[in-house]
């Protein structure tokens, strides 16, 4: 008999997506969620243009306008259950082995230097070069859902180990990310980044005009407006 649920719509799995290089066409890393977060923080601060000269009058020109895009934050709760996969040990041999730690490790390894930066300072040490180029860290797009798929800085996170095996692998965690939105004002144009930002902001725009207030509720409050 078949299922009354094979025309069920597709449940969408949030994820972090790591590319190691900005360049189109780059294979990513894709970390999707165990468990969608229940809950989005959001955050958004206006960008204010800086006044000219401290000018009391400069600074009553600018205040409606924008020096950019708002600076966005995030923060959201990633679980993290390793019960299903111990529940089948055949097919989930590394989690039987190391519990939710190679996850956990790949989330932390988005804020890590590579090792082998060390071995590159350590050669240019010998020589008596003193001048360190700073590491590049990955590229991170936030993908939840087909209109939010956003270049994110994660600035910090936290992690609380709840559960252990007997080995002392953790087996249940939650992550707390705090993430950065990347405008087009901190990336450079023609770039992964560059241009999933663009698509994040257009995608607000076509939203945005799908929306209809209600033309009776708009017009009585038209009726409290001043005269233009």
């Amino acid at each position: 008999m078949p299922s009354d649920f094979t025309n069920s719509p597709k449940f969408l799995k949030g994820a972090l997506v790591a590319y190691d290089s900005q360049t189109p066409g780059a294979q990513p890393h894709v970390i999707a969620f165990q468990y969608n977060p229940e809950q989005m923080k959001r955050t958004l601060e206006k960008k204010a243009v800086e006044s000219k000269g401290g000018s009391s009058q400069a600074s009553k020109e600018d205040v409606l306008r924008a020096a950019g895009p708002p600076s966005e934050s995030i923060q959201l709760t990633v679980v993290l259950d390793a019960a299903d996969q111990l529940a089948e040990p055949d097919r989930n041999q590394v989690v039987v082995e190391n519990g939710l730690y190679p996850i956990l490790s790949t989330l932390e390894m988005l804020l890590y230097p590579p090792t082998s930066l060390v071995h590159d300072i350590e050669t240019q040490a010998g020589k008596g070069q003193a001048q360190i180029s700073p590491a590049d860290l990955p590229l991170v797009l936030l993908v939840w859902g087909k209109t939010r798929v956003v270049p994110v800085l994660l600035s910090s996170f936290s992690i609380n180990e709840e559960g252990f095996d007997v080995n002392l692998n953790p087996i249940r965690a939650k992550v707390d990310l705090s993430l950065k939105v990347l405008t087009y004002l901190e990336l450079k144009k023609d770039t992964i980044g560059y241009d999933s930002y663009l698509s994040y902001q257009r995608n607000k725009e076509q939203q945005a005009g799908k929306f209809q207030s209600d033309s009776r509720q708009a017009e009585s409050i038209r009726q409290l407006l001043p005269n233009a």
